[in-house]
């Protein structure tokens, strides 16, 4: 059962063919050591062709048809792994090959196949089709499940509110659920008040889509039990602390957490891991009406923490509380949350290399090692208990928005802290979920981040 059935997408790659055309990958020392055919070398030095990273020239055989293409790596190919991802939108459709021995072959493939991914849901023209024949020895089922789930990320994020509200999500995460065979439950509207998550109904019940809890359950009882927790806030106004129209145009990436949890999760029930995964999601809208939630307002967790409201817009570290706490009851080996959480965080570490916290210095090493083997990049930050002050309230017992403006991520993190006390491990990644500026294997827009670090690092756990 491939996971493109359940995207609904064709894969980018193929097997290899007489039909299937050469790209020759090379760096510009192959091309100064002569070693490619006569006739491609002579075709280069007459073009000008200087290797430059993403430089793409294609070369025409003796009878003047198309017969292969030149692909720069750049003098240092591992300084852009995943290069190879701008001749999924370069070359001509039709089957391909690369040749080259300056990458391995699994990371010139998983370029190839971020670099294909495109959004077209609301418009009618179509990406080229140019298909990526494998290389020997690579991993296909791995590699196709890896871009299925980084393409079900961005899809998700991608999706504008109007189609992608507390309700959409929701049929998104059941029928994730549905086709790997998990349970999935979920507590919607005031029987999250019944049912003690308050702070999920809280921020989601001004809006006309009802707040919700979804809950999925897949693997084996008595495995290593992993809970991924994601923030599913599917538009953030910023509530009665509205925020600029400037700053409203990308909220609809706000459930990015929820996003990348889902194709981690999809990652993990594709591979048949032996693990007892759950997943949360609270998905909520934080948007504006009569019954919105108020700055100063005070709410009781559901772990009986008492939160002081002092911003609207500082909502997600709210839904996430009840979250997990909920998931912390289970006494699971491992929490992850994701969320798109702080600005913070981006002028700490940019948009691409996401900020982690976790007390587990084991983990933090292991996340290290899989970041690094994947280039999947993310960046540990302290949970330095000398801010633990600065989320301290005078009326509640904690606030959502400490003052000051300083080390946002941090006192963000301090505060979800406080709702896990039991799992044995747990880690908080503050994502950003979205690519401001295209890249080769990747265009403007939503983005998968860290996901496959995880995924690695779960399979070396079982």
């Amino acid at each position: 059962m491939s996971p493109y059935q359940f995207i609904d997408r064709s894969s980018p790659f193929t097997t290899k063919s007489a039909a299937s055309r050469p790209v020759y990958a090379v760096t510009p020392v192959d091309l100064e050591a002569g070693s490619l055919p006569a006739r491609v070398g002579e075709w280069a030095k007459a073009a000008g062709f200087k290797a430059e990273s993403g430089a793409v020239l294609l070369v025409p055989g003796a009878s003047g048809d198309l017969e292969s293409a030149l692909f720069g790596l750049g003098a240092e190919p591992t300084d852009a792994p995943f290069a190879t991802g701008k001749l999924a939108r370069s070359l001509p459709a039709g089957d391909w090959h690369i040749v080259t021995s300056a990458l391995a072959a699994e990371k010139l493939a998983l370029g190839f196949g971020l670099g294909a991914y495109a959004f077209n849901r609301y418009r009618k023209d179509k990406p080229q089709e140019a298909r990526l024949a494998l290389g020997e020895g690579v991993d296909s089922a791995d590699l196709e499940r890896q871009l299925a789930a980084v393409y079900l990320a961005r899809d998700l994020i991608n999706t504008p509110t109007n189609d992608m509200g507390p309700d959409d999500l929701e049929a998104a995460f059941r029928a994730l659920g549905k086709h790997y065979g998990a349970d999935v439950s979920s507590i919607v509207g005031d029987d999250l008040i019944a049912q003690n998550f308050p702070l999920i109904h809280t921020v989601g019940r001004a809006s006309a889509q009802a707040p919700r809890l979804l809950d999925m359950r897949w693997g084996r009882k008595g495995a290593r039990k992993i809970t991924l927790v994601g923030k599913g806030v599917c538009f953030d106004t910023g509530g009665l602390d509205i925020k600029p129209a400037a700053s409203m145009l990308l909220m609809k990436k706000d459930m990015g957490g929820a996003a990348n949890v889902l194709a981690l999760a999809l990652m993990i029930m594709d591979a048949g891991l032996d693990v007892d995964l759950r997943v949360l999601v609270p998905a909520v809208e934080n948007s504006i009406s009569a019954n919105a939630f108020r700055p100063s307002d005070i709410y009781r967790s559901r772990k009986g923490i008492t939160v002081q409201i002092d911003n609207t817009d500082a909502e997600g570290r709210l839904v996430l509380a009840d979250a997990l706490a909920y998931a912390d009851e289970e006494t699971p080996d491992l929490i992850i949350d994701m969320a798109t959480l702080t600005g913070a965080a981006r002028v700490a570490l940019g948009p691409d290399v996401p900020p982690f916290f976790t007390d587990d210095e084991a983990l933090a090493s292991a996340l290290y090692a899989s970041s690094n083997e994947e280039d999947d990049p993310m960046w540990r930050l302290p949970l330095f208990k000398g801010y633990e002050k600065d989320i301290r309230s005078r009326a509640a017992e904690i606030t959502n928005a400490p003052g000051g403006g300083m080390a946002g991520s941090i006192t963000a993190a301090l505060f979800l802290k406080r709702f896990v006390s039991n799992a044995k491990s747990w880690v908080h990644l503050d994502i950003y979920g979205w690519c401001p500026a295209e890249r080769p294997h990747a265009t403007i827009g939503g983005e998968a981040q860290t996901i496959r670090a995880l995924y690695r690092h779960v399979r070396t756990m079982i």
